[in-house]
């Protein structure tokens, strides 16, 4: 015991047993102790005694509180391991290795960026750098080192708030796309020190969307020349970026087009409006043919809206009661929207709503489907970032607390596409900018590397970036 104990340890149990003793009317197996452990009446009178006499007591009943706080806990973390194994499908080591296929975001965030001095509206990776934008209220566009956490430059051109940013652009010269509430689009050069090299007016009213149109097939390493932007005055157009000319305008939306989305292959074009209905258009067809959907079942604003890559397919088709999933060549069987329902709709292309996803507390402001093709995820104004697992029939497997205000925008860094190399496995296994491993899916003689890597901005002014 003298091992365990320092001396004024041991003094104190000394004198704790003998005043137990004491009160228990034990007078000679107290007086023994006293005597074996040379305590005299001189130096342990009866007012210590009795200062001593609870003490014991106390001691045990405090370990007994004590061993049941720890059982408890032991009990809860157990549960919350059982959960997580449960949510998460991969294995203890597979979640170490960080498969890029099933990894999703967790919080704490990787970097919290702040500059900004207004809400953040909109953030955008670069395709091929460290590089991440973002947009704001402020005016502003940031450019960020997402690697090290550092801002690199900051962009200012627009005369209101920044609405929504994108990459992509012409074959070899990746640019940067903005909009705002001033009713212009401004392209920027990232070549060139960001160079804001062309403003497209033409809208009448503020511009809510820009997205590069893809050319190609999914996987393309570049992008085409063409530009799709939504505004507030009900119409969507269709920009030539290297000549600046607006090359045609869909209209049929009633109410503020608010946000766009381009299928991989750039043939079709989703839009989403404050008239509570999602729109789907065939750029392939005169502006006259080229409505080819309509997605009607929301109840009040659609803020969002998203592509279904054909990763999720296998899931979706057994949502929608399939036996077997569309082949993976077709490029837009099922998306999904979301709104101030604060619920997300998953539709097949023939407009049925297969699913509905309750969970979020307030309007659900982005999605982005999981590039490995098995989860969901999904941004609103009730602070958090939440993940959805498609293969449990849209099961909220994850929440996470993204932002100390609404989170405003969310975005999954874009792949990147390698041309198959001979290996020794069935994947390719390449070094992602954010330094973590990744696995490849072989796409006509190209592999598909998944970057682990997510950001998010807020009304709290902040920029968030999570990573594996």
């Amino acid at each position: 015991m003298s091992a365990l104990l320092t001396s004024r340890q041991a003094e104190e149990l000394h004198k704790s047993l003998i005043a137990y003793l004491s009160a228990c009317n034990y007078p000679h197996a107290a007086q023994a102790l006293r005597a074996e452990l040379n305590l005299p009446e001189t130096t342990f009178d009866a007012p210590t005694c009795k200062k001593y006499e609870g003490l014991l007591e106390k001691k045990w009943t405090s370990v007994v509180r004590l061993q049941k706080k720890i059982m408890d806990l032991e009990s809860k973390a157990s549960q919350l391991q059982h959960e997580l194994d449960s949510a998460t499908p991969t294995s203890l080591a597979a979640r170490k290795n960080h498969d890029p296929s099933t990894w999703l975001p967790r919080a704490p965030a990787r970097h919290t960026l702040q500059s900004h001095k207004n809400p953040v509206t909109c953030v955008a990776f670069h395709p091929v750098f460290s590089s991440l934008a973002s947009g704001s209220e402020d005016c502003s566009i940031k450019i960020w080192d997402y690697e090290l956490g550092e801002l690199e430059r900051t962009l200012k051109s627009h005369t209101k708030a920044v609405l929504d940013i994108d990459y992509g652009g012409p074959r070899g010269n990746t640019l940067l796309a903005s909009c705002s509430s001033d009713l212009t689009i401004k392209l920027w050069d990232p070549a060139d020190e960001y160079k804001n090299i062309r403003t497209l007016p033409g809208h009448d009213h503020s511009v809510s969307s820009v997205r590069f149109i893809p050319s190609g097939a999914a996987g393309a390493p570049l992008s085409g020349n063409l530009l799709a932007s939504a505004s507030r005055d009900k119409t969507i157009r269709i920009w030539d970026v290297t000549t600046g000319y607006c090359l045609r305008t869909l209209r049929g939306h009633a109410d503020w087009v608010r946000a766009l989305a381009p299928s991989p292959d750039g043939r079709w074009l989703l839009s989403i409006s404050s008239d509570q209905s999602a729109r789907m258009w065939d750029l392939g067809q005169p502006d006259s043919n080229a409505l080819k959907q309509t997605f009607a079942a929301h109840d009040h604003v659609v803020e969002c809206c998203a592509f279904a890559p054909a990763s999720t397919y296998p899931h979706l088709a057994a949502l929608a009661g399939l036996k077997k999933a569309p082949p993976a060549s077709s490029s837009a069987e099922y998306l999904a929207t979301g709104g101030r329902e604060k619920v997300i709709r998953i539709f097949a292309i023939n407009g049925i709503c297969i699913k509905t996803l309750t969970g979020h507390d307030n309007w659900v402001r982005a999605l982005v489907f999981h590039p490995g093709g098995k989860y969901l995820l999904s941004c609103a104004d009730d602070k958090t970032i939440r993940c959805w697992d498609l293969a449990q029939e849209g099961k909220c497997v994850r929440v996470i607390e993204a932002g100390d205000h609404f989170v405003s925008c969310l975005r999954w860094a874009p792949s990147v596409w390698k041309d198959a190399l001979p290996t020794s496995g069935d994947a390719l296994q390449v070094v992602n900018g954010n330094g973590t491993a990744a696995k490849g899916k072989e796409d006509g003689g190209s592999k598909e590397v998944i970057r682990c890597l997510v950001a998010c901005g807020s009304v709290d002014l902040n920029v968030r970036v999570f990573s594996a």
